[in-house]
């Protein structure tokens, strides 16, 4: 029988330039093991980005604008159903997501003001526009879609004659942190008109607000959630990260064990109301769909009228309606787009500062969110947040300016002569 002893002995009567010639032999066997390895390790982040770019750049893109009735009855829980079946999980098989490129299908969301004029529109994809109008047509079967040219095609950032601002939005806490959503609210109860409280008109009056030769875009980039990701620290082994960190929020708050899901009531505190809505929150919001999202915002307009405090503030502002103290909310990400220049040498006549507005202005055109040049992480927010924060108010918006249609669209009688 060997000892480990007597393998240690041996390895001492070995000189160093023996040794040295066995780890150069060894290396030189398996180094076109290790070269593939190393090689492997350098381009396949390149080849995926690649085949993705290539995939993307192959779809073709159609622009709907939604025009709403003066009046529309429905809740934002119409808005939910309708988003819920824009959850498609399908991937494809491994072939074609990693020589093909192909990707979960992207849809954007869009609330426009052009010089104060309010609009909703609709990104998708050519072959899944039927299924995009036909899902909106059976939830709110008033409203008027047309398919129209992209409003971003015929704006410019031109330094000597416009300026602009813009970010991407982030949480202010923890995915699994919920915001308020209209639940909260209580619109899902379908209260009166003269009732609701939808956290979506301040920003409709901001977007309305908007003057001459200036314009306001707010863009939602969504796809449905992946939740099969590699575990941090295992090779294998997969998670959906955002379910996890839920679970363990909420075990953490009832003192539960993570194994048995039992509560140690002798260890239990006495929880807050908060710290009770927190959970009644997270456990909700992790029963319904996930969409991966990004957020992105701009203000741009003529030079010698445009208004930073307004701009930004309202941008920034409309977005605290979704936000508590005690759940998460939206903040500018200012490590994306925005620059921190405090000396003018820092950045000679602007030159960094407008290269930025154009990368952000072609990131908006071009809807990149998911994939390179333009790769963010994402929030993970479900189908209710979402319908939160997109969705289609009723009379309860008095924004003078939001494109409505004049009359409420009526089918014709069944016995109409042919």
């Amino acid at each position: 029988m060997i000892r480990l002893g007597d393998i240690f002995t041996s390895f001492q009567n070995i000189s160093h330039n023996q040794v040295f010639i066995l780890v150069l032999q060894i290396l030189i066997t398996f180094s076109p093991l290790i070269l593939a390895s190393i090689l492997l390790l350098i381009f396949w982040p390149l080849w995926k980005n690649y085949v993705q770019s290539s995939f993307i750049a192959s779809l073709k893109y159609t622009l709907l604008e939604i025009k709403l009735p003066r009046e529309l009855m429905k809740s934002p829980a119409a808005m939910e159903i309708f988003l819920n079946s824009l959850h498609n999980t399908a991937d494809g098989n491994k072939i074609k997501q990693y020589w093909d490129g192909e990707m979960r299908p992207i849809f954007s969301l869009e609330l426009v003001s052009v010089e104060g004029v309010v609009k909703f529109f609709i990104r998708t994809e050519d072959k899944r526009k039927a299924g995009v109008i036909s899902a909106l047509y059976s939830q709110f079967p008033e409203v008027e879609i047309n398919e129209v040219d992209d409003y971003t095609k015929s704006i410019h950032f031109d330094p000597k004659e416009s300026k602009m601002w813009g970010a991407d939005f982030k949480f202010t806490m923890p995915d699994p942190y919920p915001i308020k959503t209209y639940i909260d609210y209580g619109l899902d109860k379908d209260p009166k008109e003269e009732f609701k409280v939808d956290p979506l008109v301040p920003m409709l009056e901001f977007l309305g607000s908007v003057g001459p030769n200036q314009q306001v875009w707010i863009q939602y980039i969504i796809k449905a959630h992946n939740d099969t990701q590699k575990k941090s620290g295992h090779w294998f082994k997969k998670t959906d990260a955002w379910k996890d960190e839920a679970k363990d929020l909420v075990n953490k708050l009832m003192a539960r064990d993570p194994k048995t899901k039992v509560t140690d009531f002798l260890k239990l505190p006495k929880m807050s109301e908060g710290e009770t809505d927190i959970v009644k929150a997270i456990e909700r919001s992790v029963t319904k769909h996930p969409f991966d999202v990004g957020i992105r915002a701009i203000y741009i307009g003529k030079k010698d009228i445009f208004d930073a405090p307004f701009g930004l503030g309202g941008i920034i502002s409309s977005f605290k309606h979704f936000s508590t103290q005690h759940l998460n909310g939206f903040k500018p990400d200012n490590k994306k787009w925005v620059m921190k220049i405090e000396y003018p040498w820092q950045d000679y006549k602007n030159i960094r500062k407008n290269k930025q507005c154009r990368l952000l202005l072609e990131a908006y055109k071009r809807r990149c969110y998911f994939y390179e040049p333009f790769k963010s992480k994402p929030m993970v927010l479900n189908s209710e947040e979402l319908a939160t924060i997109f969705h289609f108010p009723g009379q309860v918006a008095g924004t003078p300016t939001l494109t409505r249609i004049p009359s409420k669209k009526s089918e014709a009688p069944a016995n109409l002569p042919i």
